[in-house]
């Protein structure tokens, strides 16, 4: 019954809109009277309906903002193009001499204005609040936003995508709700997060995307590795195992569970079994982490030049340096990834007792899989290493007591950079923020 009311709710309102910024000419024949109430009354309308587009539910501000302007898009599309033939026949009138020139420019004036309202108003509501739509779909609305036709049919795109998101988020937010009260992300030791290689902990722009937030919402408690974006193992696992001992006795703890991604993975092992830690972890849980290495990183590294490979890593550190990275070391970090630093590492870092190893690894379905640089590098990892998601093999992210692969549906797979929901982005066959709720959920379970 929502639904129906809705749907004829928005019929009303797009024919109402579609009359009003067509009034000119509607009422043209009307006596100045009956003209002047029916101008005050729509155009009151008008600015009404553009602050509330419409009266449906959302979970959160965000979400009415952007709902609203999918719902303004919709309208300015529909009353547009319902506009274009109520233009013809009015030019038509004015060539007849039936409705005066001057009053066929205002009307021009009129209808223009109205639909650049309502354009404008959708338009910079979905820009500032979606995520989903990303800087591609943006850049081309721009892009397109001159070229007739194509302006229309990317509308429409950014519309269908917009509707997408908003629906995909209501309902995760009513999933959330009913399951509320059993915080089945609740564990009974905290959750450290440990990010890869190449990046940083930040507030701005959280490395796990919207997965952080997800499960805290269903019970988890927090903390992050924070340790430099680029070093090697050994250094990235000292700092490790000091921010794991920090958390312990500050919180009172007694332990914590460790979920690592990529690089992390390895750092999080040396820091259990090698520092002292694994009196401290309950868990560790990787996530496409190179555990065997990457046969691929061996070659590139053999044969780049040493001239920009050296250009490469100063160009790097320095640049990290300034984001907060006190000792970056590009080239440590990328040659502790290859298949002969790895053999040698697990002969030297054997899994620690009492600290359960479990670990998840995806493979792209093809190179178009991935963004920028995983669909490049995507082709040439799977010559040397196989199925890959972009950068990791799935047999070399392989670890522990239980591993659990995480196949492609479809023609997209899953990507290294999907795993953390880098790119806020949902698509069929792979909910990434409820992929983490079963993992946490499934640690509860387990007595962690």
């Amino acid at each position: 019954m929502n639904k129906l009311l809705t749907a004829i709710l928005r019929i009303v309102n797009i024919v109402l809109i579609t009359f009003i910024v067509n009034m000119p000419l509607f009422i043209n024949g009307l006596s100045f009277f009956v003209k002047t109430p029916i101008y005050i009354i729509g155009i009151l309308y008008f600015f009404f309906f553009n602050v509330f587009p419409n009266f449906k539910k959302y979970p959160s501000f965000r979400l009415r903002v952007m709902g609203d302007g999918a719902e303004l898009m919709l309208t300015f599309f529909v009353s547009f193009i319902l506009s274009i033939p109520i233009a013809v026949f009015g030019f038509i009138d004015t060539w007849n001499n039936v409705f005066p020139v001057s009053g066929y420019i205002v009307y021009c004036v009129f209808v223009i204005l109205g639909e650049l309202v309502i354009f404008w108003n959708g338009i910079i509501r979905v820009y500032l609040t979606s995520v989903q739509l990303g800087i591609r779909y943006r850049v081309l609305g721009v892009a397109l936003g001159l070229v007739p036709v194509a302006n229309l049919v990317m509308l429409m795109i950014l519309y269908v995508k917009t509707v997408k998101e908003c629906n995909s988020e209501i309902a995760r937010d009513e999933l959330n709700k009913s399951r509320e009260d059993k915080q089945i992300c609740k564990t009974k030791y905290p959750i450290l997060l440990v990010h890869g290689v190449f990046f940083r902990d930040s507030k701005v722009l959280n490395y796990w995307g919207r997965v952080p937030n997800e499960l805290i919402k269903n019970g988890a408690t927090l903390y992050y590795g924070e340790q430099q974006s680029a070093a090697s193992v050994e250094n990235s696992g000292a700092e490790l195992a000091e921010k794991i001992e920090k958390i312990v006795k500050e919180t009172g703890c007694e332990k914590i569970n460790i979920i690592a991604h990529s690089k992390g993975g390895l750092d999080s092992r040396y820091a259990i079994s090698k520092l002292g830690s694994d009196r401290y972890v309950a868990s560790l849980t990787t996530i496409n982490t190179p555990h065997k290495g990457c046969i691929f990183a061996e070659y590139l590294l053999g044969k780049a030049p040493e001239g920009l490979a050296s250009a490469v890593e100063k160009t790097y550190n320095t640049a990290f340096r300034k984001l907060g990275d006190s000792n970056p070391d590009f080239m440590a970090a990328v040659k502790n990834l290859t298949s002969s630093f790895c053999e040698k590492f697990n002969e030297e870092v054997p899994n620690a007792e009492g600290v359960m190893y479990q670990s998840f690894g995806s493979k792209a379905a093809r190179a178009h899989s991935g963004r920028f640089p995983l669909n490049i590098s995507y082709p040439m990892v799977k010559k040397y290493d196989g199925d890959n998601d972009g950068l990791v093999a799935l047999t070399s992210a392989e670890w522990g007591e239980r591993f659990t692969p995480i196949y492609p549906k479809g023609k997209r797979g899953i990507t290294h950079a999907d795993m953390i929901d880098l790119n806020r982005e949902d698509f069929k066959g792979f909910d990434v923020r409820e992929f983490y709720v079963q993992v946490v959920s499934d640690l509860r379970e387990r007595g962690f």
